[in-house]
């Protein structure tokens, strides 16, 4: 739908892309990335004040796309000069080549239209004019930001904003880059003091209110943006969705109820207002009202997939009401991916396989490398004939374009050859698969030794403001299973360390292992940073299930003496079964697998650890072994509500993940006869039996 925009403003063909722009934004006046890429084409032609007015139009419509706020900041500096478009901006370089202004604002446009390499030539012509100008850091550290480097983009932005404090851009950006790093108090306070210089500015004053609710302050949120809220020229659908989310979030389901209806109807479907009237029509009871108002707003014409998929969550997965929205969607947007994809799942939940095959084909017609699709056909020929399954694969295989492609491909041939008893093919075909994703991987982590002189555990007061909870689970062991359980009962769990933008804080890096060991890194300094942390990471307080990457004894240097009321669970399997499971499914921690040698020894080594822990009572722990429960959600929710105190928590519908049953890993006893060796006398230490 935008790429005709993108690809004339990319080769230079602006009235094209400006009448493209106009006509779809025409066409779909609620949609805010039309009017994103309109913004960016007005400012192109040398309309400025369009420009502008565009871009608040579409984060009023979205006001928590911190790429829109991106694109705002980028045609704040690009007009500079409003009058000159970029013809004009190519004479004047021509007739003068020190002109540093035209030549940044090109930068700016080239940056608005995502042509990032000649964003970069052209900043580098403009710091050859004056390269120690303070502007030429809106450019690098934008592109830095949209090339994955947000660390590098905040040194600049943060350098070029202390020499200049007054430019608004630029804090703009640094504001931007520090959202994009999770450093929300930070990203607060720069737009924060935006918003004090120019009150009129919603589209900032919405990105403040979101901010400051991201740190779990929803009730100040409301109040920073009561003034949008009564004054009924700068009342968008955006906003009323906005202030609709942060009332469902504190709990006030009356208040919420119309603002977020009233955004639906006004044109917003983006997910995260979608998400929240599923949300409030569940908690109200009301999925009738639900699918009665997204009716409505498929019948308007304004369809989307994201529409139909909320429209689906209302069915039961399977159900008739799920097979008829699928067939309602499937016809109403023929060829779309998701909408075959919903009608594929909708009949294999209904025991419709045929049929679910046949949409299946028509999947791998429109998409002919769909994972998902071909996942089925395989699957499909498992159960009917595990042999020929392997030889379907391999023939897959054999043309298969890519190492990503051939590593998908080497699971679904290791599940193949696991049904067909064929242990060591499937052995080898995941230690292959391993080493293609070994570049995506992390490194296993080095490892302190599993005792050492410990510092005193430190008293607990019965008044400590708050008793929090790491939970950890070693590759295999099923710890999402227990996440899982934790995330539906609604507990206070943080699982942001597996994300996009995970915590800058002592316990995420590997290397914190060796600055306790050398001294290099005050374990008190440490803890404080992690408590310090934790508003900008959604808890206000640290009464909190902190789910973490790795485990390693040398962290109770910090946690014996600095954090004596926290506890440990641990997510636990038979190693050998954890072996398997890495092997065959991977790890949410997404460690590298050398070698499978390798891993067993690393496992062995990390698990001697667990066994000291447990041992010697080093902190409050417990081990969650969840052998023969792995696919059970209800047992899954009382042994961990057991080790949490007795807490009872709901089950969730399912246990979730993929996995095989207890004990499959003996089928491979002969296949991993030396990794098993290995592992053995740990898993006997933890209480499994030898073979």
């Amino acid at each position: 739908m935008y790429d005709p925009i993108l690809n004339d403003l990319r080769r230079g063909a602006v009235a094209d892309a400006l009448a493209a722009a106009e006509a779809l934004a025409a066409e779909r006046p609620d949609d805010a990335q039309a009017l994103r890429w309109l913004s960016a084409a007005q400012l192109q032609s040398g309309q400025a004040e369009a420009a502008l007015a565009s871009i608040d139009r579409a984060i009023a419509l979205a006001p928590e796309d911190a790429e829109l706020h991106l694109a705002r900041a980028g045609v704040l500096v690009g007009s500079r000069k409003p009058d000159e478009a970029r013809a004009a901006l190519d004479q004047a370089t021509g007739l003068d080549p020190n002109q540093f202004t035209a030549y940044v604002v090109q930068a700016q446009l080239a940056l608005a239209r995502g042509d990032l390499d000649e964003a970069q030539r052209l900043n580098r012509l403009a710091a050859r004019v004056a390269p120690e100008h303070p502007r030429l850091a809106f450019v690098e550290g934008m592109v830095l930001l949209r090339q994955g480097d947000a660390e590098g983009a905040l040194k600049i932005l943060a350098a070029a904003v202390q020499r200049v404090p007054d430019d608004l851009q630029l804090l703009h950006a640094l504001g931007v880059v520090y959202l994009a790093r999770g450093h929300l108090a930070f990203a607060e306070q720069a737009f924060r003091t935006i918003a004090d210089r120019i009150p009129a500015a919603t589209g900032v004053t919405l990105l403040v209110a979101s901010v400051v609710a991201r740190q779990g302050r929803s009730d100040e949120a409301l109040d920073v943006l009561n003034p949008v809220l009564e004054d009924p020229e700068r009342l968008t659908a955006g906003v009323r969705g906005l202030a609709g989310r942060l009332h469902l979030r504190a709990g006030r389901l009356e208040q919420a109820a119309p603002l977020l209806q009233a955004a639906l109807v006004g044109g917003v479907q983006d997910r995260e207002l979608l998400s929240s009237l599923l949300e409030l029509w569940q908690r109200q009871g009301l999925a009738e009202k639900g699918r009665q108002a997204l009716d409505a707003c498929l019948a308007s014409g304004r369809s989307s997939s994201d529409l139909w998929l909320a429209r689906l969550a209302l069915e039961p997965i399977g159900s008739e009401g799920a097979l008829t929205v699928t067939a309602r969607w499937e016809e109403s947007m023929p060829g779309e991916v998701r909408a075959l994809e919903a009608r594929m799942s909708a009949l294999a939940h209904a025991g419709r396989a045929e049929d679910a095959d046949e949409v299946a084909d028509r999947l791998v017609a429109v998409m002919p490398g769909h994972g998902g699709a071909q996942a089925r056909k395989v699957n499909a020929l498992v159960a009917r004939d595990p042999d020929a399954a392997v030889s379907h694969v391999r023939s897959l295989l054999d043309r298969a374009p890519g190492n990503e492609r051939r590593a998908m491909l080497l699971g679904w041939l290791g599940q193949a050859q696991d049904r067909a008893k064929q242990w060591s093919g499937a052995v080898e075909s995941w230690g292959e698969r391993a080493r293609l994703h070994l570049g995506q991987s992390l490194p296993l982590p080095s490892l302190g030794p599993a005792r050492q002189a410990w510092p005193a555990l430190a008293s607990v007061s019965e008044s400590a403001a708050y008793w929090p909870v790491f939970l950890w689970g070693p590759p295999g062991s099923g710890v999402e299973r227990l996440a899982g359980v934790l995330n539906y009962a609604r507990a206070p769990l943080l699982s942001d360390r597996f994300g996009p933008n995970p915590p800058q804080d002592g316990l995420q890096p590997f290397a914190t292992v060796e600055g306790l060991l050398a001294g290099t890194l005050d374990a008190g300094l440490l803890m404080d940073q992690w408590r310090t942390m934790l508003p900008s990471r959604g808890v206000p307080g640290g009464s909190v299930i902190d789910w973490l990457v790795w485990w390693d004894n040398t962290l109770l240097q910090a946690l014996r003496p600095h954090l004596p009321q926290g506890r440990l669970l641990v997510a636990m399997r038979d190693p050998r079964a954890m072996l398997v499971e890495w092997l065959a499914w991977g790890a949410p921690s997404l460690l590298a697998i050398p070698s499978v040698e390798a891993a067993a020894s690393w496992m062995a080594e990390m698990l001697e650890h667990v066994a000291v822990l447990l041992e010697e009572q080093l902190y409050p722990a417990a081990a969650i072994h969840i052998d023969g429960i792995e696919h059970d959600a209800q047992r899954l929710a009382a042994v961990l509500g057991e080790a949490l105190g007795g807490l009872q928590f709901p089950a969730p519908p399912a246990a979730g993940g993929s996995g095989f049953p207890a004990g499959h890993w003996r089928q491979y006893a002969q296949a991993l006869a030396g990794p098993f060796a290995t592992l053995t006398p740990v898993a006997v230490r933890l209480g499994y039996p030898e073979a």
